[in-house]
């Protein structure tokens, strides 16, 4: 035994065998790096916070729209009609995506290619939300003769839109199909993983910093609007900046959650490491 491991050592096929167990056990725990009290708090604390905020400003927007904004119609009334953009992206782009990119980083109790499709499916089920969003203001501002992509949250908006897209038509041939060749394409799976996650968390922030500029725009017609009472205003500016602060939060606890290196998940490789 001892002259056949001194022959692989001479030889090409130690180093080769080397490299695939260190390939196998890649994902698997750190001994040096275990999970312990402080960890598990702070696991919790972000899953929990996370799911709060993501959930949360939903749930804010709706009350807004719902008891302050006239509710939801379609093209029959366009101001109603309206209210669907702000639900519907703040859905898509924020709740969705923000619960795609946790699911990511922080589920480990599954096998990694199961972790990759419920990825995915956060991200596809965000699609329609923001396909619907974008239809819905199209059609508002069309009936309304209002400029389409005049502000600067419209354009923020479109290359959101563009950037997701393109991240997702990426995300899913590099990560999914190529993965039909699995050791051929592994250094080019190996190359896209940081950037893939570089350019997403800076589309999740794209979103965010656009849904503010949103909330901002509407606020100014808010105030410029002549029927509502002093009161209901200032009730929706507490509402909006109730919105704008949790976005900021949620931008903030995703962007930790998916950069820190001392938390339960380090005890595997770290999310742009992985394939």
């Amino acid at each position: 035994m001892g002259k056949i491991t001194d022959y692989l050592k001479e030889t090409k096929g130690y180093k080769k065998i080397k490299e695939y167990l260190k390939k196998e056990q890649r994902y698997e725990e750190d001994p040096d790096n275990a999970w312990n009290c402080c960890s598990w708090c702070e696991y919790l604390l972000i899953v929990i916070l996370s799911t709060i905020l993501l959930v949360g400003v939903l749930i804010l927007a709706l009350f807004w729209v719902m008891f302050y904004r006239g509710g939801f119609a379609w093209s029959e009334k366009p101001l109603k009609q309206f209210n669907l953009h702000p639900i519907l992206m703040i859905a898509g782009f924020v709740t969705l995506s923000g619960f795609s990119i946790l699911v990511y980083r922080l589920c480990r109790c599954v096998k990694h290619i199961y972790v990759k499709l419920i990825h995915m499916f956060f991200h596809a089920a965000a699609i329609p939300c923001i396909v619907m969003g974008f239809l819905s203001v199209f059609d508002s501002h069309n009936a309304m003769a209002k400029i389409n992509f005049y502000s600067l949250h419209s354009w923020l908006g479109f290359v959101t839109m563009c950037m997701f897209l393109l991240q997702f038509v990426i995300g899913f041939l590099t990560f999914l199909v190529l993965l039909c060749c699995d050791n051929k394409t592994y250094s080019c799976r190996s190359a896209m993983v940081p950037i893939h996650a570089s350019l997403g968390l800076a589309n999740f922030w794209l979103a965010i910093a656009t849904a503010v500029t949103g909330i901002i725009e509407k606020e100014r017609e808010t105030a410029k609007d002549p029927t509502l009472s002093d009161d209901n205003r200032m009730i929706e500016h507490y509402i909006t900046t109730a919105m704008g602060v949790t976005l900021i939060l949620i931008g903030v606890i995703v962007t930790f959650a998916v950069r820190r290196t001392n938390a339960p998940a380090s005890a595997k490789v770290y999310v742009t490491e992985r394939i």
